[in-house]
């Protein structure tokens, strides 16, 4: 772990990365792709030590209330989250200036900021987003070795349900000839369902894979999958987009579900759900001095 001074932490659509890298270990994780030029290990995290000055300072300029979104790059709760609470803090901050929050996570740790995470959707909307990729809890720990796993968040997800803080569900990725099963699929959703998710982002039965990528994720497979990883080499070559084979049927199971319990399920549609603030609250922002 090492730690650099930010220029910005907002992006132009109002989302944040606290760190850079990851210590969850998930064996297909796209943002170790060197296109996003991180010039130090993966496993090396970057903390952004002065985040919190900075929201803070952008958040205090803002002329209207919007969502802030966290977590697409980057998990916020990461081991090193227990130790540095530089999450917490900047939760606090939005909390404090009554803006709404969308935040992302593979972790149970989320929970340990649960009230303040009541406290920023009583006051404004905040929406919680679990990644759920593989049904099996043995499988996944191969495939996400170092954070709880699917069986664990599923249970976050209904502590969340449980206080009345709504939920969006990643399905991704899914991984050709691995978990692109229906016994998967089915598995997940029944997750959801039972949750009572608001919605679920799914951009297809498949997987990206990238220079830097493709090449921790073959030596994973080589580890756990003996022969897989030929199978990759010779079904999909250097794609850098791999759709599963059974990609048409298990998109109707997910689509046929989804209608079947009033789950959002299309994508432009999820990402609106999550941008949007609150017109209530909104409205009120313009009165505020």
């Amino acid at each position: 772990m090492h730690f650099v001074d930010a220029k910005g932490i907002l992006s132009a659509h109002n989302g944040m990365n606290l760190y850079r890298g990851c210590t969850h270990g998930c064996i297909y994780c796209d943002s170790r792709s060197r296109c996003y030029q991180m010039n130090h290990d993966f496993e090396d995290i970057e903390v952004k030590q002065n985040a919190p000055w900075l929201l803070e300072k952008a958040l205090r300029s803002k002329r209207k209330k919007c969502m802030i979104g966290t977590g697409a790059m980057c998990d916020p709760y990461m081991h090193c989250e227990e130790q540095l609470g530089l999450t917490r803090r900047c939760l606090e901050i939005i909390d404090r200036y009554g803006f709404g929050l969308a935040i992302q996570t593979k972790s149970d740790r989320i929970l340990r900021d649960l009230e303040l995470l009541k406290s920023i959707n009583q006051k404004a909307k905040c929406v919680v987003q679990m990644t759920l990729t593989t049904y099996d809890e043995e499988l996944c720990k191969i495939l996400e070795p170092n954070v709880c796993t699917t069986r664990k968040r599923y249970e976050t997800l209904q502590i969340f349900r449980e206080n009345g803080i709504p939920t969006v569900v990643w399905l991704s990725p899914i991984l050709p000839f691995i978990n692109d099963t229906n016994e998967n699929i089915e598995g997940i959703l029944n997750y959801c369902i039972s949750a009572e998710v608001r919605g679920i982002i799914c951009f297809g039965m498949g997987m990206t894979l990238r220079e830097g990528d493709r090449e921790y994720f073959y030596a994973a497979l080589d580890r756990h999958f003996p022969g897989m990883k030929e199978r990759y080499r010779q079904k999909f070559g250097y794609s850098y987009e791999i759709s599963s084979e059974r990609s048409g049927e298990l998109m109707r199971i997910f689509k046929s579900r989804c209608r079947e319990n009033n789950i959002i399920y299309d994508l432009d549609a999820c990402f609106h759900y999550l941008q949007e603030f609150p017109k209530q609250y909104t409205q009120l922002s313009l009165f505020e001095t």
